[in-house]
């Protein structure tokens, strides 16, 4: 009997052996290119960054980090000399790929279409009516800045959406009352994907749940995702944070850093634009002009961006919905047929839908009834009109090369391992306290080098939920965890001028990419440290969500008021 038993363990022991070598047996590429390249694999993402504020030429930065990482990459198989060529090879292919993906292009026809609208509308007069009207009511860079913010919260459901629309509504406003581009580009940014990633109905929702609900199925734990993402709202203290320190700055009118110099420069001169800026769009160009003589009309703007807005949100609402009745779930499908217009039918369709698709179709839609409404109005021909769409499309192809670029680099870093190599390095044994700060810092540290926030939380939730669980099992210690996964992701993609929503939030403010990053990292990094100190620290030992949110805002007022300088 004894002999059996020990026979049975010995045969479980040997079982688990060999399974964990065939598993070791079969790492990823990326695992294996972080082992091998260790520290080197931040190279890339390293070389993109700092050239791209060197030399101010993001496409040239961009390019060249991609070909450091192809160069990387065919050193494992190929000499020195070959590699030389074969890396441009490469690069071509790395574009080509991104270019593949279905979101991608989806974003890319999203930009264009966008572009095209918003020349139709600057063409018809209607920005320069919606800015003459805003003017009466915005008279000082307080309310004008206010009213960017109060915009930036009100598309909360997507922050691609928030970037594009917000920017080309209030930039006449924000420039007829001096104040900078890149305070317009930080205030867009800054109301993006913060107030995007904590809305309860978004294109975000959907991933966010999924990532915590297979972190929840690998441990075994029976817990409901949805709920767990409300719990973490109060831990998410970078996007709150951001939000108080834009509206504190607006009230104070103080600045400080790099941003102080852009304010105080646009106050005094009048020039909106750093020197030797490149702005991502021309706006001064005359195709987008309103056409002379023309009588200036609100609702040539107005009707057409509300058919944006509103046909996204309808739109979101119908692709996810159709989804999931077409789906091969048919639990959720009875559910959201039993209850179409109910919180839960729109929660679960917005995270099903095709965000970049869903929001081409719109900003299509809206170009095309703008177009109608300069025919209609007699202000232009059909074929001024789509001149003028189309202008305003090619005004964005630098956006468009930036993104690719963008995208390639990201795809040569995570397939050097890089976010892997900084997960082994940054991961180690610490104690319970201080995790969530640690996981936060991962999180800003990975999605700055690789330029995308998804991806990391997509890299950290499986390795912070389990970890999380074993130092203490409890839903509130789980929830500021992973609340620090999906902020800390958002303040690195923030901060990182590889990011596809820094790059689209210049865009759409027209302001140059490495002025906005520049100036942008001035504000976030001080509110990023006051989330670690006055929010996951004292978290960590025990003090309440509530007290460390009044106590971070406190100290968000403090920084504000005794570094800032008044304009």
């Amino acid at each position: 009997m004894k002999q059996g038993f020990k026979g049975r363990i010995l045969f479980v022991l040997i079982f688990i052996f060999i399974a964990g070598i065939l598993q070791a047996a079969e790492p990823t590429a990326s695992d294996i290119n972080a082992r091998e390249w260790g520290i080197w694999t931040l190279i890339p993402p390293l070389t993109a960054i700092i050239l791209a504020f060197v030399t101010r030429n993001v496409i040239l930065s961009l390019f060249i980090g991609i070909y450091s990482g192809a160069y990387m990459l065919l050193l494992n198989t190929d000499n020195a000399f070959h590699a030389i060529w074969k890396g441009f090879i490469r690069v071509t292919y790395e574009m080509q790929a991104s270019l593949a993906s279905s979101w991608n292009a989806g974003i890319i026809l999203q930009t264009l279409a966008i572009g095209g609208l918003i020349g139709v509308i600057s063409r018809i007069g209607g920005a320069k009516a919606i800015a003459e009207a805003l003017s009466k009511k915005a008279k000082s860079p307080r309310s004008a800045q206010f009213y960017t913010w109060c915009m930036g919260l009100f598309i909360f459901f997507d922050d691609y959406a928030n970037a594009l629309t917000v920017g080309p509504i209030m930039r006449p406003v924000t420039d007829r009352m001096k104040i900078s581009r890149e305070k317009l580009a930080f205030v867009i940014d800054a109301t993006a994907a913060p107030i995007a990633g904590i809305a309860l109905i978004s294109t975000w929702i959907g991933y966010e749940l999924g990532l915590i609900n297979d972190g929840f199925t690998s441990i075994g734990l029976d817990a409901n995702a949805y709920g767990m993402f409300i719990r973490t709202i109060p831990y998410r203290f970078y996007n709150i944070f951001i939000l108080i320190f834009i509206l504190v700055g607006i009230w104070l009118l103080r600045e400080f850093g790099p941003m102080y110099k852009a304010e105080k420069r646009a106050r005094e001169t009048g020039n909106v634009h750093g020197e030797n800026a490149q702005p991502m769009v021309d706006t001064d160009a005359r195709s987008v002009q309103p056409k002379k003589g023309i009588k200036l009309q609100a609702s040539n703007a107005v009707v057409p961006i509300l058919i944006l807005i509103l046909g996204a949100f309808l739109g979101l609402y119908y692709d996810g919905y159709r989804a999931i009745v077409t789906g091969t779930d048919s639990t959720l499908a009875e559910q959201l047929l039993s209850a179409p217009l109910s919180f839960f039918a729109f929660r679960e369709a917005f995270s099903a839908s095709n965000a970049s698709i869903v929001l081409f179709q719109a900003a299509l839609l809206a170009g095309i009834v703008a177009i109608a409404m300069g025919v209609k109005r007699k202000i232009f021909g059909w074929i001024d009109a789509i001149n003028a769409w189309v202008s305003g499309a090619k005004a964005l192809v630098i956006t468009i090369v930036i993104l690719i670029l963008a995208w390639s680099l990201s795809g040569i870093v995570n397939e050097l391992g890089t976010a892997v190599y900084l997960v082994s390095v940054l991961s180690d044994a610490v104690p319970a306290f201080l995790l969530s700060s640690i996981i936060f810092i991962l999180g800003a540290s990975i999605s700055f080098a690789t330029g995308t926030s998804y991806g990391t939380m997509g890299i950290l939730m499986p390795l912070a939920i389990p970890l999380a669980y074993a130092l203490d099992p409890s839903r509130g210690f789980l929830a500021m965890n992973i609340g620090a996964v999906l902020t800390g992701a958002i303040f690195g993609d923030h901060c990182s001028p590889i990011s596809d929503t820094t790059i689209l939030s210049s865009m759409g403010s027209a302001c140059d990419h490495i002025d906005h990053t520049r100036t942008q990292l001035g504000y976030a990094v001080p509110v990023a440290l006051i989330a670690i100190f006055f929010g996951y620290i004292p978290a960590g030992l025990g003090v309440p969500a509530w007290i460390t949110l009044i106590m971070g805002a406190g100290a968000v007022f403090a920084v504000v008021r005794i570094f800032g300088k008044n304009v």
